[in-house]
C-alpha cells in the first residue's frame, strides 16, 4: 500500500515538473528575413518553426536575444567584411545585398549566443537560426553570412563563460567557414574542438558510427559547452544532402542529446540547413525534421511530447502530396 502511494506521488510530481519546465528557445521575429531571391529558405525559417512549436504545443519558452554589437561580430570576422555586409556594400552569404538580410544578421548570431547562455547541464537551448558554418573570416557563402557558431564560441571564451567549447556540426556539408576562422584566430584554436559530419558522404550506420567517434573526441576534450548544428539536410530526400533516413536522423539527435545529458554538458543547438520543399509552409518536410529534433530533446530531458508529434516520421507516415507535418 505504502509503495503504491509512493509511486503515485512520484508520478504526479514528475507530471507537475514536466508541465512547468520548458525548453528555452532563443528567438526574435527580427532574425527572420524574407530574401525572395535565394534558393535557400533559411532566412525565413525562424518564424515558421516558432509558429509550429506553439501550434503543436511543445513545452517551450521563447527568450528574445539581443542584437550583437559590431565588435562582437568582429571576433570571428574581418571588420571590413562585417562593415561591408551590414552596409549592403558587400554580398551576403546568399550572394545578394538584400537590406532585410543585413538587418537580421545581428539578431541571428545574437540568437545563437542567447541559446548558449541559456543552456544548462539539465536543459538544452535551441536557436531558431540556420546558416553559419560556410561563413569564413572575410567572406560568406553557401547561404551563410556570419558564422554564429564561431562568434558564439569566441564570445563565451572572451567573457569567461567557458574555457573550452565544442562545435559539433551535423549539417550535410563540411563546415569550411569554421575551420577558416580557426586558422585566422589561432589563439582560439586550442580552446575549440570542431568536428563536422559534412563532406564524407557517410551513409546510414556508417554516419552514426562516425558520429560516435566524434562524440568520443568531444568527451576527451571535456568542453564547458557543446554547440550543436542539427541540420535537416542530411535527410535522404534532401536535394543537397541525402545520406540518412528520418529514423536515423532521430537517432542522431538522440545520441547527441543523451551524450550531453549524461556527460553534464550544456548544449545549444541551431536548425542549420534543409532544402526540401512542399506543403502549406513551403518547407513542411524540413519543418517536420526540425520538430523531430525538438521531440528527441523533450524525450531525453524528461519533458512531455505533444501527442500529435509522438511518432511523426516524415516519409513513413506521410505521402509527399500531404501539406502538413
Amino acid at each position: 500500500m505504502f509503495v503504491s502511494i509512493l509511486i503515485i506521488i512520484v508520478i504526479d510530481a514528475f507530471m507537475l515538473y514536466s508541465s512547468f519546465v520548458t525548453i528555452p528557445v532563443s528567438y526574435s521575429s527580427r532574425q527572420t528575413a524574407q530574401n525572395p531571391s535565394s534558393f535557400s529558405p533559411s532566412a525565413a525559417k525562424p518564424s515558421i518553426v516558432a509558429a509550429a512549436l506553439l501550434e503543436q504545443g511543445y513545452p517551450v519558452a521563447f527568450q528574445r536575444p539581443r542584437p550583437l554589437l559590431f565588435s562582437e561580430l568582429c571576433r570571428a570576422h574581418d571588420p571590413a567584411y562585417v562593415k561591408g555586409v551590414l552596409s549592403c556594400q558587400e554580398p551576403n552569404g546568399f550572394g545578394n545585398q538584400d537590406p532585410d538580410v543585413a538587418r537580421s544578421l545581428p539578431y541571428t548570431s545574437g540568437s545563437m549566443l542567447g541559446a548558449a547562455l541559456a543552456a544548462t547541464p539539465g536543459m538544452p537551448a535551441p536557436s531558431l537560426t540556420s546558416g553559419f558554418h560556410h561563413a569564413c573570416w572575410s567572406q560568406g557563402g553557401g547561404f551563410c553570412t556570419f558564422n554564429g557558431l564561431m562568434i558564439t564560441a569566441a564570445a563565451l571564451l572572451a567573457t569567461g563563460k567557458a574555457d573550452r567549447v565544442a562545435i559539433l556540426d551535423c549539417d550535410a556539408h563540411y563546415g569550411n567557414g569554421t575551420d577558416d576562422i580557426l586558422h585566422h584566430r589561432l589563439d582560439l584554436a586550442p580552446r575549440i574542438i570542431h568536428r563536422t559530419m559534412g563532406g564524407s558522404r557517410s551513409q546510414g550506420s556508417r554516419y552514426l558510427s562516425k558520429l560516435r567517434v566524434f562524440l568520443a573526441d568531444i568527451r576527451s576534450f571535456n568542453p564547458d559547452i557543446i554547440l550543436y548544428q542539427a541540420g535537416a539536410d542530411p535527410h535522404i530526400s534532401d536535394p543537397l544532402g541525402g545520406v540518412i533516413t528520418t529514423e536515423e536522423m532521430a537517432q542522431r539527435d538522440r545520441m547527441v542529446f543523451e551524450f550531453a545529458r549524461n556527460g553534464g554538458y550544456p548544449l545549444a543547438w541551431n536548425l542549420a540547413g534543409g532544402y526540401q520543399r512542399g506543403g502549406a509552409t513551403g518547407i513542411d518536410p524540413v519543418l517536420a525534421l526540425h520538430l523531430n529534433t525538438f521531440r528527441e530533446a523533450c524525450r531525453t530531458y524528461g519533458l512531455s511530447v505533444p501527442p500529435a508529434m509522438s511518432d511523426v516520421t516524415w516519409g513513413a507516415q506521410h505521402g509527399p502530396e500531404e501539406d502538413r507535418w
